[in-house]
């Protein structure tokens, strides 16, 4: 699966708005991840999970710099995420499902925090980049 030229540059365009807010916007999405799926705080036995802890902070700030990463190299996500992919499959693993769920509860707190620009195109556009990301992400289980 590859973006189309306008798709990249609807991320890339949106990304230039959400680069301002991405700690908060990556704290608010494991935010909504640990409310909705509550299974996924498993792999955080030592963090302190309650909304806006220092920990989730730094987790969120995490999130979206790997997001960000992504973004500054979308034509090469899984060069920019090698490393990313390898940590959570070889040394934490993570259960590949729970990068979609993350990818979810970004894919909703992006349109939460910016409704006008997160047309049907926008929310298409970022659906098939974040199914990229979590792709990548899980590829090396396989």
């Amino acid at each position: 699966m590859s973006l189309t030229k306008a798709e990249r540059t609807i991320i890339m365009s949106m990304w230039g708005k959400i680069s301002m807010q991405a700690d908060a916007i990556g704290t608010e999405a494991l935010e909504r991840l640990f409310a909705s799926y509550p299974q996924t705080k498993t792999y955080f036995p030592h963090f302190d999970l309650h909304p806006g802890s220092a920990q989730l902070r730094a987790h969120g700030s995490k999130v979206a710099a790997a997001v960000g990463d992504a973004v500054k190299s979308i034509d090469n996500v899984a060069g920019a995420l090698a490393k990313l992919s390898e940590l959570h499959a070889y040394i934490l693993r993570v259960d590949p499902v729970n990068f979609k769920l993350l990818s979810h509860c970004l894919l909703v707190t992006v349109a939460s925090r910016f409704p006008a620009e997160f047309t049907a195109d926008a929310h298409a556009a970022w659906d098939k980049f974040l199914s990229i990301v979590s792709s990548v992400l899980t590829e090396k289980y396989r």
